[in-house]
């Protein structure tokens, strides 16, 4: 079967985890949260708690309130709230930025404070395709990526988690020119990437050969883990 073809996570997270029947949503390493304000236009009724751990973010996050959002600066390693508080936990491509040596850590922080029965949705970038290929010239994630499926493994195999389901999908990704590809990948706050001249040119060098007349355009391969708390 191919893999699909996906213009919106939403959907995917809706047909695993409904959040109409998770109203109590935590997102951990949101970034600008663009998922969740989508979720909150969809199911209104819902409540998001969006953690970010980027000082920067934040702010600009704050600078932008939407009903039913809140944001807390706090990272997945420790949430600042009590035990069973949420129904849903999100981790969109952020899993693999918790440090390595607090994996398990986090995990356990999101088992501590989802209700017995919640859910635990990752969506993780695989580290695989041509935006990949671009992308690793100055920030190679293949470790921390795997490092962050084994970290789910080793969770499910506690028993404190029951892995419901596995799923894979492509998005489109789509860049004006370099100047806009800069922007988004290598500009982010919640990175340092002090490019030298040979590497940036090395990074444009390959990303221009996928450049046409309306830009670059790319699918970025996708893994979603969603667990269930056992307990």
């Amino acid at each position: 079967m191919p893999t699909p073809l996906i213009t919106d996570e939403l959907d995917v997270l809706q047909s695993v985890a409904d959040p109409a029947r998770y109203p109590r949503i935590i997102e951990l390493g949101c970034g600008a949260a663009a998922l969740s304000r989508a979720l909150l236009a969809r199911f209104p009724a819902c409540e998001v708690t969006a953690l970010e751990v980027d000082a920067r973010q934040h702010a600009k996050n704050l600078r932008n309130p939407q009903a039913g959002l809140h944001f807390v600066q706090a990272g997945a390693q420790a949430i600042p709230f009590g035990p069973q508080s949420f129904d849903l936990a999100l981790m969109l491509k952020s899993l693999h930025h918790v440090p390595l040596d607090l994996l398990d850590t986090a995990l356990a922080e999101v088992h501590r404070v989802l209700r017995p029965q919640g859910l635990l949705y990752v969506s993780e970038p695989v580290f695989a395709g041509p935006l990949n290929a671009v992308i690793r010239l100055f920030n190679d994630e293949e470790q921390v990526r795997a490092a962050a499926l084994r970290a789910l493994e080793r969770a499910v195999a506690t028993g404190a988690w029951e892995a419901v389901t596995e799923l894979s999908f492509e998005m489109p990704v789509h860049y004006r020119d370099f100047a806009d590809f800069e922007r988004r990948q290598i500009g982010v706050t919640f990175a340092d990437h002090q490019l030298d001249a040979a590497t940036l040119q090395a990074v444009r060098e390959r990303f221009e050969t996928h450049m046409t007349a309306d830009g670059a355009f790319f699918v970025r391969p996708m893994r979603v883990n969603l667990l269930r708390r056992c307990s």
